[in-house]
């Protein structure tokens, strides 16, 4: 298979497929980058392979290889209810292009993804086409295989074709790709079988792209210091690895194009099969955040692959621009107007003062997104190994408080007060056990700083979300967050913060603005 060019110069691609294996493989990598309105114009003579290529299309898409897929020759359209929709169109025996509304071509379009054959009989499907893929019988044996796409479906079907570049460089050219488990940022995972049948995870992380400027001159992501490469992801999955933690053990890794292949740590969780958390799990967690966070952290992480990871400080800079998401987003949600500049300055003096009051906390690298989807249970391991930690690239050194708070106030799932309070009083006995420099009541008031902190921060996010990105599922956690911070608010330490977030009445029961038109 040729490599592509990048997607800023061309929006075309030309591949040899020396088999129907290799024509198999492709349909297959492109059903995990195509999706919902994206129309696929497949071209080629009598026996060229096109409904070779739906069907492992379809096949793909499903999960199911033996799914039945039959030419809809006769038919003219077959619909699969796949994630999301196909309807493979055979237009062979199209008497003229009006035919195409009577057959729902429009409505498939719209709520679905389109592979139509024979597309010459209806010419519209080539302007209503995101992708055309033209197959042809190549000179030396096999198909060439030429496909044009619309920028934005041009610059997905580079990624996967990088994707499955890297996996050939990796040893792994044959391997079959299924999408995997994603979260909420635009990383993408899949599992592919290693070369003894094992399972495996391929992380697709392109470079960050950074937004507009937002304060000082610089996006968000500088100043929150967000991970812009997969390097961060590697150099602490190696550091947790090296500390007798559980983490995801890296086999291959492009820093540059952003492509990891780790192994797969299973799919048992912290959570019953009611998903409510199982104590015992979650201490063993705070018995590995002890260990850890017990040794000073090192700024510098090299990495098996060469390079050096400098681990950015949890600053001043960080923790305001993270809690101004509750301003920018939160507020303006609950109250339909943005605050005025009265009440930003007021929230950032109660804030600056007890960040003030973060700068004597005790140090440790902090993972900074420990919740329950992060957290694998591994019983067959040992010690701390039984749980092994995810999604940790924007680690950071900061009050090590901020751990524990991430995990006992879970934001993912509901941590009555009696079990956040169990498992902080465990990871302190066993820091108390093990240092006696340990401060209790200055981690204690760290931790309120930080559960507080944390909170403020994902309720703008969790806005964010919906308005920006359109995910309303993450607003059904927001009542669960509001009352987390109500907790934290109890400390005498956030008496100020208190007064101001009951003037706001930020945390009463969740309202609903009036929504943009």
């Amino acid at each position: 298979m040729n490599a592509a060019a990048p997607v800023s110069d061309v929006t075309a691609f030309d591949l040899l497929l020396p088999d129907e294996a290799a024509t198999a493989r492709l349909a297959a990598d492109l059903s995990l980058a195509l999706g919902r309105g994206d129309v696929v114009a497949l071209s080629g003579d009598l026996g060229a392979g096109k409904t070779h290529f739906a069907r492992a299309f379809v096949r793909a898409l499903s999960g199911e290889p033996d799914l039945e897929v039959p030419s809809p020759t006769y038919t003219l359209a077959q619909i699969y209810e796949t994630r999301p929709k196909v309807t493979h169109f055979d237009l062979y025996r199209l008497g003229d292009e009006d035919e195409l509304e009577e057959l729902g071509f429009d409505e498939a379009s719209e709520t679905g993804l389109v592979l139509v054959e024979w597309p010459e009989r209806a010419p519209r499907v080539f302007s209503d086409a995101t992708v055309r893929l033209e197959l042809a019988d190549a000179a030396g044996g096999g198909r060439q295989a030429r496909i044009t796409a619309t920028p934005d479906a041009a610059k997905r079907i580079c990624r996967t074709l990088d994707a499955r570049a890297f996996l050939t460089g990796a040893g792994l050219p044959d391997a079959i790709r299924q999408t995997f488990q994603g979260d909420a940022s635009a990383r993408r995972y899949e599992t592919v079988p290693g070369p003894d049948g094992t399972p495996l995870v391929l992380m697709d992380s392109p470079a960050l792209v950074l937004g507009p400027p937002v304060r000082d001159g610089l996006p968000y992501a500088r100043i929150a210091h967000t991970a812009e490469t997969v390097l961060a992801f590697v150099a602490i999955a190696e550091a947790l690895e090296a500390a007798g933690l559980g983490a995801p053990r890296i086999l291959h890794a492009d820093l540059e194009a952003g492509f990891v292949l780790m192994t797969d740590l299973g799919r048992d969780t912290v959570l019953d099969p009611q998903g409510r958390p199982i104590p015992e799990r979650y201490e063993t967690a705070m018995e590995a955040l002890a260990h850890f966070h017990s040794r000073p952290p090192r700024r510098e992480l090299p990495t098996r692959e060469g390079p050096v990871h400098s681990v950015p400080p949890f600053d001043r800079g960080a923790l305001s621009i993270e809690v101004s998401l509750l301003l920018d987003w939160y507020w303006p949600h609950r109250r339909g107007v943005a605050p005025s500049e009265a009440e930003r300055a007021r929230f950032d003096a109660v804030w600056d003062a007890l960040f003030e009051r973060l700068e004597a906390a005790e140090p440790a690298l902090v993972l900074r997104d420990l919740q329950w989807p992060n957290l694998v249970w591994r019983p067959s391991e040992t010690g701390h190994r039984r749980v092994a930690f995810l999604d940790f690239q924007d680690a950071m050194i900061g009050p090590s408080a901020y751990d524990v708070a991430s995990l006992a106030q879970d934001a993912r799932v509901d941590i009555p007060a009696e079990l956040e309070e169990r498992l902080r009083h465990h990871y302190m006995s066993l820091r108390e056990a093990t240092d006696p420099r340990f401060d209790k009541d200055a981690f204690e008031e760290a931790y309120a700083i930080m559960a507080a902190q944390r909170a403020t921060k994902i309720l703008g996010i969790f806005v964010r979300l919906l308005r920006r990105d359109g995910k309303p599922q993450y607003l059904r956690h927001i009542p669960r967050i509001q009352s987390y911070l109500k907790r934290s608010l109890r400390h005498p330490a956030l008496q100020p913060l208190a007064g101001l977030y009951q003037d706001w009445a930020l945390l009463d029961d969740e309202l609903t603005a009036p929504q943009d038109s």
